[in-house]
């Protein structure tokens, strides 16, 4: 046994003190689907609803060990790892200062408020996190506390690791194959980590979201590289630059081991898993499942393991996880509609749709010339095979058309 891997158990076994392993569940619905025996690690059922309470709690478990004194800890986080970082301060009893963007959601700050109750205070600062984080660590240095890093740093990572830890015991034997999300790679890193030398026969995949795929970036360069720009939207892995340490740990990888998944495909996870299995996974959950896709024939009959990294999902973002998904499955579409102004010209356009088929949006924009109007119209229907046959039934009647459904600017502005 190595020394990482004795510490990792160690990190698990400390955890009990505050909650019991999160449950390893094979699910049927997956497996019937893609003809191997898919099972889910399910850390949307810890106690913050994600893994990263692991890497914090050990983290400030071993800071504690080693500098006993040590009762402030601060972290700049808007999302996982604050809830993660209040409830450890809850649980040690230290105090606890977390730095947020000033529009961070209201329930994000309300969530972590509860879990941090009397020993955190939360800071509003900055528009944008790095200038966020900027304010946490001078803060830090000023007052003397310790800074929580939420993945680059050797303790949060050896905390991690106890998901493969309780994986191979639940299991029972090792995995074919587990699947990982990455942003800052603390949990891939961890995983790996412990399981090339528990496991070494198990191969391993990682996904990243297609709009910031750091890892990826990292291996193809040989070091970490700053992404240039990053999609927001999968907010638990939209992470411009993977940390020093997880690159590290995770150097050996092939950038052909690396999944992307496009932001719009993970929707249609989201709301799939809800609507069939009843799990509220939040975009970065559900990353390892939506790649499930790309891999096909590779894990036929094999024994594959999706680590669902966590499920705090906020509900008033469910109409853009539909929408979007709809849009990726093809069963919505928007168009700008060249409208003659006539009496009976928007009925007669209405006579076009098919049975399944429904205006979801319709907005008059302007008139584009003496004799049309623009018109903004989102039609949804219930198969996709439905709009080449609307559309070629427009052209036949001599309505002018723009499918913008994948122009990213011009969505951006009228959708």
């Amino acid at each position: 046994m190595t020394d990482f891997t004795s510490a990792a158990r160690t990190a698990t076994a400390a955890l009990r003190d505050l909650f019991p392993q999160t449950p390893l569940q094979r699910n049927d619905y997956l497996s019937a689907r893609y003809g191997a025996d898919i099972w889910l690690k399910r850390e949307d059922l810890s106690p913050v609803r994600s893994f990263k309470l692991r890497g914090a709690f050990n983290a400030m478990r071993k800071v504690r060990d080693r500098l006993p004194h040590q009762t402030r800890f601060v972290c700049a986080s808007a999302g996982n790892h604050a809830q993660g970082m209040a409830f450890s301060c809850r649980h040690f009893g230290v105090k606890g200062t977390i730095f947020m963007p000033i529009t961070t959601p209201q329930q994000k700050i309300d969530k972590t408020r509860a879990f941090g109750g009397e020993f955190v205070e939360i800071v509003l600062t900055g528009d944008y996190f790095d200038r966020t984080l900027a304010a946490a660590k001078a803060w830090c240095e000023t007052e003397g506390a310790h800074f929580l890093a939420p993945f680059d740093d050797e303790d949060v990572i050896e905390g991690q690791a106890s998901v493969a830890v309780e994986m191979l015991e639940q299991l029972g034997r090792a995995p074919d194959m587990v699947l990982l999300s990455v942003g800052g790679g603390g949990l891939a890193s961890g995983v790996t980590k412990y399981m090339r030398t528990e496991a070494p026969g198990t191969q391993f995949r990682f996904v990243e979201p297609a709009g910031g795929a750091s890892l990826r970036a990292a291996l193809l360069a040989g070091r970490p590289m700053a992404l240039d720009t990053v999609d927001g939207f999968v907010d638990g892995a939209a992470v411009a630059r993977i940390g020093d340490a997880p690159f590290a740990a995770l150097s050996w990888a092939f950038p052909d081991q690396v999944l992307m998944t496009p932001e719009d495909r993970i929707c249609v996870t989201m709301v799939e898993m809800l609507n069939v299995e009843g799990v509220v996974l939040e975009p970065a959950g559900a990353m390892p499942i939506t790649a499930l896709q790309d891999l096909g024939p590779a894990i036929q009959g094999k024994t594959v393991v999706c680590v669902i990294s966590g499920g705090n999902f906020d509900f008033e973002r469910l109409p853009e996880v539909k929408e979007r998904a709809q849009r990726y499955t093809g069963l919505k579409k928007y168009m700008l509609l060249r409208l003659p102004q006539r009496p009976g010209a928007l009925r007669d356009f209405l006579m076009l749709l098919g049975p399944d088929d429904d205006v979801a949006r319709f907005e008059y924009l302007k008139k584009s010339a003496r004799n049309f109007g623009s018109i903004l119209i989102g039609i949804e229907t219930k198969a996709p095979e439905n709009f080449p046959r609307l559309f070629a039934r427009m052209e036949e009647e001599g309505f002018a058309f723009r499918d913008i459904t994948q122009d990213a600017l011009l969505g951006e502005y009228l959708i």
